[in-house]
C-alpha cells in the first residue's frame, strides 16, 4: 500500500465485512440527507429506463460514509460500485487513479452546463472523475419573524457582530428557542468544516506558506472564543453532538432562531410537509468580519465509481440518470422546483420557474462568492476552503475536531483543545514530510 493510501487510512475504520453482490447489481454508497433519501424513492424511474440494472443502497451517516468509503477505495476492498464523495476526495482520488474518469457521459448529458466552481473541483488533468448530484455553499438562514421581533433587519451580507447581537436578542431558552444552532459534533466534514469556514473570515488559517500549523496564533483564538461563546451563550443544549442532520431538525421544529449552514438546507426548512417554520424563513450570506472574506464553504456531493468496480458500464448509466437535466425536471414535477438538488447546472438558475424559489438566488451568490483557490485572508500554500486539499487532512482534521467538539461540551477549555490542536497537527505534518 502507497503513503497516500496509508494517509487516508488514518482516519478511517479497518476490517468491515464485504456486502455481497450480485451481477446484476450496483452497489451504492450514499450519506443520509435529504436529496439522496428522495432519489431512492424515485427509483422505478430508473428501473424504467435501464430495466437491466438494480441497485444496492448502503445509506450511511457523514462521518460513517467518509470512514467506509475510504477504507474501500484505498484497500481496494471492492464493496462498492458507485459512491457518494465530496469535493476533497474526487482531485485527491483521481489524481491516484482510484477514480473511473467519466468523459464519456452521452452528449445530452452536457458536462458544459456544469457550474465552473463545481466542475473545476471534480477535475483533474482535463478529466471529469465525478458527476455533482448537488453543490452548496454555506449561508445564514433565519426566522424572519423572530428577527422582526427583535425589532432587527437582517442584512443580505452580514457580519458577525450582528449575528451575535440578533442571537442574543432571539434566544428564549425557557420557551426552546436559542438564538443560532451551529455544527458542533465532531468531524473534518462536521464541525471542522463549519470552523474552518469560519476561522477564514477570522483571518485564520490551517498552515502558513512553508506548512506550519497556526492554531497556536491569536485569529485561531479569536475564532474558537466566538463560536464558543455563541453557542455557549444562545445555541441549544448538547450542541456538541449536532451536525447536519441534528440542527435541520431543530430549526424545523422551530428551535432556531438562526442556523449557518449548507445552502442545500434551504428546501428542507421551506418545505410546510416537515418544517413547522417553513413560511417565515429568510436568507443572507455568511457573516465576515470585515477582513475581505466570508465565513461560507464550496462543496458538492458527487457521485464517483471506483476503478476497482467490475460494473463501470452500469455505474455510468447510473449517475448520467441521476445527474442529468431530466432528473431535476422528475424532481420538479413530482416535489415542485423548490425541491430539486441544487447548484450543479448553469440552465437551473436560468430556468423562470426556478428563479421564483425564494433562496435560489442567496444559494448562487453564495457559490460564487466562496474561493477554494485564495481561501485565507493571508496566502496560503494549500487550496480548498473549509478544508485543505491534502490526503493529511482527514486525519489531521477529525482529531482537532475532535479537540474543538470536547470544548463544546466543557470537557476541555479553549486554550488546551487549541494547543492539543497544534500538537497534534505539527506530529503529523513532520510525519508526513511538510515540515522539520
Amino acid at each position: 500500500m502507497n503513503m497516500l493510501a496509508r494517509a487516508l487510512l488514518g482516519a478511517t475504520v479497518l476490517g468491515m465485512a464485504a456486502l455481497p453482490l450480485h451481477a446484476e447489481t450496483l452497489t451504492i454508497a450514499t450519506v443520509n440527507n435529504g436529496d439522496m433519501i428522495r432519489m431512492q424513492g424515485l427509483m422505478d424511474d430508473f428501473k424504467a429506463k435501464n430495466p437491466g440494472i438494480d441497485v444496492q443502497w448502503v445509506t450511511l451517516e457523514e462521518n460513517e460514509l467518509r470512514q467506509r468509503v475510504t477504507t474501500d477505495i484505498a484497500t481496494k476492498g471492492g464493496q462498492f460500485d458507485v459512491l457518494t464523495i465530496g469535493t476533497y476526495e474526487v482531485p485527491i482520488w483521481g489524481k491516484q487513479g482510484w477514480l473511473v474518469p467519466l468523459n464519456d457521459l452521452p452528449a445530452e448529458y452536457d458536462v458544459d452546463d456544469l457550474l465552473p466552481a463545481i466542475r473545476g473541483g471534480l477535475t483533474v488533468d482535463g478529466k471529469l472523475y465525478a458527476a455533482p448530484f448537488y453543490g452548496e455553499s454555506s449561508m445564514v438562514m433565519y426566522r424572519t419573524d423572530l428577527m422582526e421581533k427583535a425589532d432587527l433587519k437582517m442584512p443580505d451580507a452580514p457580519t458577525w457582530a450582528f449575528i451575535k447581537e440578533a442571537a442574543a436578542k432571539m434566544t428564549d431558552k425557557a420557551g426552546e428557542v436559542y438564538g443560532i444552532c451551529l455544527r458542533g459534533k465532531a468531524g473534518w466534514g462536521e464541525n471542522m468544516a463549519f470552523l474552518t469556514a469560519m476561522s477564514n473570515s477570522f483571518g485564520a488559517k490551517w498552515f502558513d506558506m512553508k506548512w506550519r500549523p497556526q492554531f497556536d496564533q491569536k485569529p485561531w483564538k479569536e475564532t474558537l472564543a466566538f463560536y464558543l461563546d455563541l453557542m455557549n451563550n444562545y445555541g441549544p443544549p448538547g450542541a456538541s453532538n449536532n451536525g447536519f442532520n441534528e440542527n435541520l431538525a431543530l430549526f424545523q421544529q422551530g428551535k432556531c432562531g438562526m442556523w449557518i449552514d449548507a445552502t442545500v438546507a434551504a428546501s428542507f426548512v421551506t418545505n410546510a410537509k416537515d418544517s413547522k417554520v417553513a413560511d417565515k424563513v429568510g436568507f443572507a450570506l455568511a457573516p465576515d468580519n470585515g477582513l475581505g472574506k466570508r465565513g461560507n464553504w464550496l462543496w458538492a456531493w458527487s457521485l464517483a465509481i471506483p476503478a476497482g468496480t467490475k460494473k463501470a458500464d452500469d455505474a455510468k448509466k447510473f449517475i448520467n440518470w441521476a445527474t442529468n437535466k431530466d432528473y431535476l425536471a422528475l424532481v420538479a414535477s413530482k416535489e415542485g422546483w423548490a425541491n430539486v438538488p441544487p447548484g450543479t447546472r448553469t440552465s437551473l438558475y436560468k430556468n423562470a420557474e426556478y428563479a421564483k424559489v425564494p433562496f435560489a438566488k442567496m444559494t448562487i451568490d453564495s457559490i460564487n462568492t466562496a474561493d477554494p483557490t485564495n481561501p485565507a485572508v493571508d496566502e496560503v500554500p494549500y487550496v480548498g476552503v473549509q478544508f485543505v486539499a491534502i490526503p493529511e487532512f482527514q486525519g489531521v482534521a477529525t482529531a482537532v475536531g475532535q479537540q474543538f467538539s470536547a470544548a463544546l461540551a466543557g470537557s476541555t477549555s479553549a486554550e488546551n483543545a487549541l494547543a492539543a490542536a497544534q500538537q497534534l497537527a505539527e506530529r503529523e505534518m513532520k510525519k508526513a514530510g511538510y515540515i522539520k
